[in-house]
């Protein structure tokens, strides 16, 4: 699972496997170990919420997934989903959650497990 941060702005991408385990489970999750501490982050599909929305408790950052868009998500070809929405402090929040599909350029990479790229194909 791929995590990208940029201010107020979460990007999740997942591998076939990830998008499977996450199916069969409802989470999943990763860590960075820094050493002295690590950085969690997961994703869990929650029958409370009503949009794609998250948390971070202690050192980990959470994505809740509603059901219905987990079920979707996970049972057809939909490459992501997302959501803005506003914070309590008045700032936004924006998320997106996708399938991570092969790079068409040369990476370093493993990307056994990615999904085909449909902007390969003429």
């Amino acid at each position: 699972m791929k995590l990208r941060i940029k201010g107020n702005s979460i990007r999740i991408r997942l591998t076939k496997t990830e998008v499977s385990n996450f199916e069969q489970n409802g989470f999943y999750q990763e860590e960075t170990n820094f050493g002295n501490a690590k950085l969690v982050y997961a994703i869990k599909r929650s029958s409370t919420h009503q949009q794609l929305s998250t948390d971070m408790l202690e050192s980990c950052i959470t994505l809740y997934i509603p059901e219905t868009i987990a079920n979707e998500w996970t049972s057809t070809d939909l490459v992501g989903f997302q959501n803005k929405y506003q914070l309590p402090n008045g700032s936004e929040m924006f998320l997106l959650v996708e399938k991570d599909f092969v790079c068409l350029d040369n990476t370093f990479e493993d990307q056994s497990d990615n999904y085909p790229n449909p902007n390969a194909h003429c």
